[in-house]
């Protein structure tokens, strides 16, 4: 029977198409949504369950983070640094994202994460080396566990879920934990790393630093959806909301994404709810774009500040510590600011170095011509410098 056959037919004799299959989806939504508010600890009733040694850790490695911030941001001033992204305002997000890995886990950073990874052990030198302009990373990924800093906004995302892939495939005790701003939620990067540690159930976590701006570019002209952490139950995996600038919610959050994620859990998208005290850099001019106000409300909400004061209400704030943490503040500022202003020497050929396992033609080719064109120069200054010796002896012959 044709088609327009079938349509004059009878009625008892037209195609009667069984009903589609019922839709399900493939998993439940409700366990991967984020709570309606950013969750907290301190100032509620379930901040006593931060252990005393674990707050007091993490207000030094707030105090020294805003020292570090300070010293870098003066850096820059003086011309030590071509530029530096302070996380001033973020350090909770930079030391819980540190200290919630284990060793032999990965971080993956963004430009503006420096502080992440000295508060996982780098030296501030090599983790401000890229900064400088005098070296492609500064320090030896594989030594530390830190991927080099991403400059390129969300592209080490997908690095780490590789990362992080393949060492589940390996049977590696392994997790990534990779940090992104708001702004790098809006590249294809950050959607594509999303879905495939999902499909691929990679161990990885992303902290997504959402401080309100990209540049100057406030959230609202980026994304509709009521929350980042949101986005998580389009990939299929849990979001959390959470507030960025309580360290110990934060680490609480991430200890449990990390170690559901070494568990073979999956991945995790948190959104942490933080702010850019200063610039976006040194370069930046943040009053073309956000007011006076806005900046003081939320040093309101300081970090160090929530954690100082629930260490108070325990009796844990000692003068003592406060002068302990100062002053190993102040130390670390002092070294940094002394190595740091120490002029390198720089050895143009390591251009070449750590870009391939195994130097491409090209590359080689390269290297040789820059090497010649060294020999070259440096024969002729050694010239120049005979040539000038000889005239001084020869006129102090004269008579």
């Amino acid at each position: 029977m044709t088609v327009l056959e079938q349509r004059g037919s009878s009625r008892s004799e037209s195609h009667r198409p069984a009903p589609p299959p019922a839709w399900r989806p493939r998993v439940d939504p409700a366990p991967l949504l984020p709570d309606a508010e950013p969750y907290r600890l301190l100032g509620t009733d379930a901040a006593g369950r931060t252990g005393a040694e674990l707050l007091t850790g993490l207000y030094e490695h707030l105090v020294r983070g805003r020292r570090y911030n300070a010293q870098a941001t003066a850096l820059t001033r003086q011309g030590r640094l071509a530029v530096y992204p302070s996380s001033t305002g973020q350090e909770a997000c930079q030391v819980a994202a540190a200290l919630a890995l284990k060793e032999q886990d990965w971080l993956f950073p963004s430009y503006r994460d420096t502080l992440a990874a000295v508060a996982r052990g780098l030296d501030p030198v090599q983790a401000l080396t890229l900064l400088r302009g005098d070296w492609h990373t500064g320090y030896d990924p594989r030594e530390h566990r830190i991927a080099p800093l991403c400059t390129p906004l969300a592209t080490q995302l997908p690095h780490a879920v590789g990362l992080a892939h393949a060492a589940r495939l390996k049977g590696d005790d392994v997790v990534a934990l990779a940090l992104v701003g708001d702004g790098g939620t809006s590249e294809g990067d950050f959607h594509e790393a999303l879905n495939f540690a999902a499909v691929w159930q990679a161990p990885v976590v992303f902290l997504v630093q959402n401080n309100g701006f990209a540049i100057s570019v406030p959230l609202a002209k980026q994304t509709a959806a009521p929350s980042i952490a949101h986005k998580a139950v389009g990939y299929g995996m849990p979001g959390r909301l959470v507030d960025g600038n309580d360290a110990p919610a934060l680490h609480e959050v991430l200890t449990e994404a990390v170690e559901r994620a070494r568990r073979r859990g999956g991945p995790t998208l948190v959104e942490a709810i933080t702010y850019r005290i200063e610039a976006h850099t040194n370069a930046d001019d943040a009053t073309r774009y956000r007011a006076d106000s806005e900046v003081e409300q939320w040093r309101g909400h300081d970090p160090i500040a929530l954690v100082e004061h629930e260490l108070a209400e325990r009796g844990l704030l000692s003068d003592d510590l406060v002068q302990r943490v100062r002053d190993g503040a102040e130390e670390l500022a002092a070294d940094l600011r002394e190595r740091m202003n120490q002029d390198p020497a720089l050895d143009p050929m390591d251009l070449f170095a750590h870009v391939y396992a195994e130097p491409t033609s090209q590359l080689a080719e390269q290297a040789a011509q820059l090497r010649a064109e060294l020999e070259a120069e440096a024969e002729g200054a050694d010239g120049a410098g005979a040539r000038a010796a000889h005239e001084n002896v020869a006129g102090e012959e004269r008579p």
